[in-house]
């Protein structure tokens, strides 16, 4: 099922990453702050290293204090699209010294120019058995396709930390702030990493260089917009929740709604 990359690659290097500090954020302090608290329940299954580490990062995030930024020795497998969350993601941990493992679901929209952006993180990739028509069923029902495939996506990923031996499974969900933002899923933890700093998309988009192109889903979900109409409702509600949690900004919300109504 699972099948890497095999040639040598030079994996990017983030010595000038900058992390903001929340300052007097309110919104963003009590958010770091209930986060915190999800850490301290999960304290006992990942280990004193990877517990003090992302401990650390939290206090970064509130305080400026610096940290040790030696590497870990912990490994986080991390769901990967390539895209800018899952990037940002990728960017901090390896700042702060975990051993990240991208891995990248092979997907059939997915373009040659995702492929290589994610071959140049050094992902791993892993098909996704019967996803074309788990996808095709949704489509035909008017449906949508997001919550499907998200979640086919996840169990690939969580599959192969099982594999390696990975304790933690990270994604770029910037929302699921407090007790979910890190939380005991059976054998692993899942780390939502951005929600998990309190994270929104201007900061992400600040972390990968300051350019990008604001577009809302795939093209599997564009063809989905074009099938059934319907369908865009879901994911302007997902763009106005995101919204209402001060994930993004007005602008940036406009921009993806006008992107969703113009498929």
């Amino acid at each position: 099922m699972f099948s890497t990359v095999v040639k040598l690659i030079s994996l990017p290097t983030f010595a000038s990453l900058m992390l903001r500090i929340a300052g007097d954020d309110f919104i963003k302090r009590y958010r770091l702050e209930y986060n915190r608290e999800a850490l301290e329940h999960v304290r006992p299954y990942i280990g004193e290293r990877a517990y003090s580490r992302l401990r650390a990062l939290l206090e970064y995030r509130l305080t400026g204090k610096d940290f040790d930024r030696s590497p870990v020795g912990e490994k986080i497998v991390l769901a990967f699209s390539a895209g800018s969350d899952s990037t940002s993601t990728l960017k901090i941990l390896r700042w702060a010294g975990f051993e990240v493992v991208p891995v990248t679901a092979k997907l059939p929209q997915m373009n040659e120019g995702v492929i290589e952006k994610a071959k140049s993180y050094g992902a791993v990739f892993v098909d996704i058995p019967g996803y074309i028509e788990a996808m095709t069923e949704q489509m035909n029902k008017g449906a949508p396709i997001c919550g499907r495939c998200h979640s086919m996506v996840i169990k690939a990923v969580e599959d192969y930390a099982r594999e390696i031996g990975a304790k933690i499974v990270a994604s770029g969900d910037l929302l699921s702030s407090g007790l979910i933002s890190i939380y005991k899923n059976g054998d692993l933890i899942t780390l939502n990493f951005p929600a998990f700093l309190a994270l929104d998309k201007a900061e992400i988009i600040e972390l990968i260089g300051g350019k990008y192109d604001l577009k809302f889903g795939c093209p599997l979900l564009w063809e989905t917009f074009r099938k059934a109409p319907s369908v865009k409702r879901f994911s302007i509600q997902r763009v106005l929740r995101e919204l209402r949690a001060r994930a993004i900004t007005p602008k940036i919300a406009e921009a993806l709604i006008f992107d969703i109504l113009s498929r």
